[in-house]
């Protein structure tokens, strides 16, 4: 080792200090886990920390979810939301279940569903096949959704029978023709699954916006491939945007298109930025008739996660949620479309709390990727970049995949998605509604500057 190190020249620090310098690459590498367990406190770490990880296992697994002493939570930071407690709080006896929503009224075969919380868009390939059947069974018995992601419509999204989502991403995967573009017959084929529910065209996401999906050519296996449309063995990466929507209007022709050729409720998925092409949006569709807007918008926060981004994007575009949701939702009152076009959340919110947040800001639905990543043992390894996830959730090497057993991890994610709906009606009851669905802004207050709160409601008022 010391006579490699001493005549190589690509590593500085090896060479000045052979031997000796190679600690400097094990403990960088090593910090990423010892730092989770040693070293930083309970809500210290990024992207999720000890304390929302820890609750999402005690969920998973069915255990005591309560605390002793007190909360490590401070109250102190700016941007800290507290939920506004009712002095005659609900009684169970006079609580109800959130009542049904139904997505594409006008729509041949309209979707109709009471899971508030459901399966974001993870494809087959960035996870793996026994990740893929876990989350499919679980999510058929928790009666939620389950978002394909835009690497299309495998046979284990379906093996579970749960509702499904198709993304259709930039690349057209599942339903694309030998040119990358879209076909009619393929879409029909996919709609024939009478478990395929909606369709959601991904315009861009929130850890990378602009930029499409990256799949590397060591997780193309044969299989992924064919289920893609594309070559085994080479990188996957989708183009930045849709070759066939460059506007408003090719978005609400694409719409209809997927609409009328498979009947169901179609929506599309972006991170918000910039909000003039939204704005020229509705505009449109209120020239067109209403009748051509989309059946749901999902808003991804700029939080979001992914399995591959460039850094650049991950940190620094995009809108968080908490801007972007409020924004939406008052564009669409102010149009008098909130009713017809559903709103979807998605970004970090993994716990009842959050979940209750973006309900009370507006949201019909959430979805989440990373939380059920955790209820299926997700350990945050930050390794989903590569085919070396110790879980075996994001790779395809066997011997690691061996450790994901699919019945006990289905029972997992059914469980998390029943805590979290608990956990809802708890907030929700506290605060004197009767179920989650009846939060508004009214009912938190946000820590301010000054280290007073303000309502929630009276933050936004000029948030427009």
């Amino acid at each position: 080792m010391y006579i490699a190190d001493i005549r190589q020249h690509k590593h500085a620090i090896r060479h000045n200090y052979p031997v000796i310098g190679r600690f400097r690459y094990l403990f960088e590498k090593q910090g990423e886990f010892f730092r989770q367990y040693f070293f930083a406190m309970d809500r210290e770490e990024m992207p999720f920390n000890r304390a929302e990880r820890s609750w999402v296992y005690k969920a998973a697994k069915n255990v005591d979810r309560t605390l002793a002493f007190g909360s490590t939570r401070s109250l102190e930071p700016a941007g800290t939301i507290m939920f506004m407690n009712c002095a005659f709080p609900t009684l169970e006896e006079d609580a109800v279940a959130p009542a049904p929503i139904t997505i594409g009224p006008n729509c041949r075969l309209p979707y109709t569903t009471s899971s508030i919380f459901n399966i974001s868009g993870m494809s087959y390939g960035a996870i793996s096949k026994p990740a893929v059947q876990a989350l499919s069974h679980g999510a058929k018995i928790a009666g939620c959704w389950m978002n394909t992601g835009e690497g299309g419509l495998s046979p284990y999204h379906l093996e579970g029978g749960a509702d499904i989502v198709f993304q259709i991403g930039t690349a057209k995967y599942g339903v694309r023709n030998t040119e990358g573009r879209l076909s009619k017959e393929k879409l029909e084929e996919v709609a024939a699954h009478p478990q395929v529910k909606m369709f959601e065209i991904k315009i861009s996401q929130g850890a990378k916006p602009g930029k499409g999906g990256i799949l590397p050519g060591e997780k193309v296996t044969a299989e992924i491939a064919k289920i893609r449309g594309i070559q085994e063995g080479q990188d996957s990466i989708s183009p930045n945007g849709h070759t066939d929507i460059r506007n408003v209007g090719d978005l609400l022709d694409m719409i209809d298109f997927i609409r009328q050729t498979t009947g169901k409720p179609v929506g599309f998925k972006t991170v918000i930025g910039s909000l003039n092409w939204f704005d020229e949006l509705l505009d449109e569709i209120k020239h067109r008739g209403k009748a051509c807007a989309p059946d749901f918008i999902t808003i991804d926060s700029a939080d979001g996660g992914t399995g591959a981004a460039p850094q650049p994007l991950m940190d620094y575009v995009g809108l968080p949620l908490k801007e972007s949701l409020p924004l939406v939702v008052a564009r669409l009152e102010k149009h008098q479309l909130k009713d017809q076009i559903k709103v979807i959340a998605s970004g970090k919110l993994i716990t009842p709390s959050k979940v209750a947040w973006a309900i009370a800001l507006g949201a019909d639905f959430i979805v989440s990727a990373r939380g059920h990543m955790f209820a299926l043992g997700c350990i945050q390894a930050l390794q989903c970049n590569k085919n070396t996830c110790p879980t075996g959730i994001t790779t395809h090497n066997q011997r690691l995949q061996q450790g994901l057993n699919v019945a006990d991890k289905t029972r997992r994610v059914a469980n998390y998605n029943k805590y979290i709906h608990y956990g809802l009606g708890v907030i929700a009851h506290s605060c004197g509604v009767t179920n989650a669905r009846l939060l508004n802004k009214s009912h938190i207050r946000v820590v301010t500057e000054s280290g007073l709160s303000i309502a929630l409601d009276k933050l936004y008022e000029n948030h427009q």
